[in-house]
Parts: C-alpha cells; structure tokens; sequence
C-alpha cells in the first residue's frame, strides 16, 4: 500500500491542453492546407487554428513540465521538498492539536503529524472541482498508507473556518489562499484567528503584492496584534524552489509566512 498525493498539476488539466491543441491543429490542416474553404474564409480560418494550435502547444508543454516537477514520483520531487520544509517548523506539545487549511489530498497534515507522533492533526479541504482528484477519501488513504493515525479530515471553508478562536497549537497551509479571489490578507487571520496564545504558524504560499498587497505592513499589523514573531521566508532562494522555476512556473513571490501568537 503506496500514498498517492496526486499532483498539483492535475493530469486532466494536461490531458485536457493536448486535446485542445490537437483539435485545433487538425481544424488547421483541414480548414487551412486543404481545399475545403477558399478566399477570405481561408485565411481567417488559416490564422485562427494556427495560433490556437500554437497557443495550445505551448500552454501543453508548460503544464507537462510543471506535472513533471511536482510530481512525488519523479526527479525534482518539488511538492515533497516543499511539504518536507513547511513541516519542518512545527513541533507541537504532546496533546497538542495542529490544522493544516486546504489540506488537499493530505501530504501537508500527514508530513506534521508523522513529525508529532504525539499530537494530533485535522486537515481542512473544501475539496471544490477544480481539484477533482483531490477528496477526503483520498486524504484516508494515504494517512493509512503511511501508518499514520493520528491525523483526521473534514470538509471545511478557508474563509469561515468552523473552529473556536484559540483552538490549535499550530496552523499551516500550502499554496492555498491565492486561488481564493478577495482580501486575502482577511483569510490569513482567519485562520490565525484559530491559534492559541503561544502557538506557531507557517503558511506557504504566493505573497506577490498584487496577490496580497503590502506584506510588510501585514507583518507590522500581526505584531502590532500582539504576536511574538511573524516573518516571511524566501522559498524562491533555491530552498527548495530555484528563482528560474520562480519565474517559469508563476511562482515568484512564494514565501513562508512562519512566527509565534
């Protein structure tokens, strides 16, 4: 029995760029090399299913390279090495109770609670239908796979987490609030809202500003709050992403936003 995390590039996303490049590119040998259409028609015909086709085939290599990259089956491993690192900074007491927000297919809640074996873990996921693959069952699966038991799942809205204030010794998330259109400086202290006094944070994810605005102001706000430490990481550094993947995989910007309440 093999954990299967999936991949952050869903495959139905690249099985879905080749069709579509394949459809367009036969429409251009039917519709713009042969004799079916003639004129005017032909050209526009001609110069429509041409850049589609080659719109389409770069779009398909993109996310194929990306699927490459993400994948926990092949070289790069860059979901595993990013995963790896986020549950790196938390250590819960033992008792303790962690929330990872938008847990996907799990890999995030598992990773920290293989690392606290005495503590507790519950992945939160609205598991909507952009990430089909991704669903409570599967998350099940590879905590059982990994022997791992003392981790739960439920389905659960990053905006309006069903938790009291100060219920978890540690939050963390990956790569998720900048898919939520909105404030999402807003989501983050929603999900700060949950953490104990004293506990600990680390939340990944694409904090360019045009995604959330001033980080830096944020990270006055957070202690200005009240919060012993708040500090944002560089993943971009080569630890674990390198700046040429920043720029090419649309990552630039991605930090982990890590401190003490």
């Amino acid at each position: 029995m093999k954990p299967d995390y999936k991949n952050w590039m869903p495959k139905s996303m690249v099985l879905t760029g080749v069709g579509a490049t394949a459809v367009f590119l036969l429409l251009f040998i039917l519709f713009g090399l042969t004799g079916l259409v003639s004129g005017a028609l032909k050209t526009v015909l001609f110069t429509v299913f041409l850049i589609g086709a080659a719109v389409g085939l770069i779009a398909s290599v993109w996310m194929a390279l990306m699927y490459r990259a993400f994948s926990y089956k092949g070289k790069r491993q860059l979901s595993k090495q990013i995963i790896d690192g986020i549950a790196l900074h938390v250590n819960l007491p033992d008792g303790g109770k962690g929330l990872d927000v938008g847990c996907g297919s799990g890999a995030l809640a598992i990773a920290c609670a293989k690392r606290n074996p005495n503590a507790s873990f519950i992945g939160v996921d609205r598991w909507g239908k952009e990430y089909a693959s991704f669903n409570k069952p599967l998350c099940e699966y590879n905590a059982k796979a990994e022997g791992v038991g003392n981790v739960s799942f439920r389905r659960g809205d990053a905006t309006k987490l069903d938790f009291p204030d100060g219920s978890f010794d540690a939050v963390v998330s990956n790569y998720v609030y900048h898919n939520i259109p909105g404030d999402r400086q807003a989501y983050l202290l929603e999900t700060l809202r949950t953490l104990k006094k004293g506990g600990t944070f680390a939340l990944h994810d694409i904090f360019s500003k045009t995604k959330y605005g001033d980080m830096q102001a944020f990270l006055r706000k957070l202690k200005d709050m009240g919060y012993e430490r708040a500090e944002l990481l560089d993943t971009t550094d080569g630890n674990p992403i390198t700046k040429r993947e920043a720029v090419w995989m649309e990552l630039s910007g991605s930090a982990l936003l890590i401190g003490r309440k």
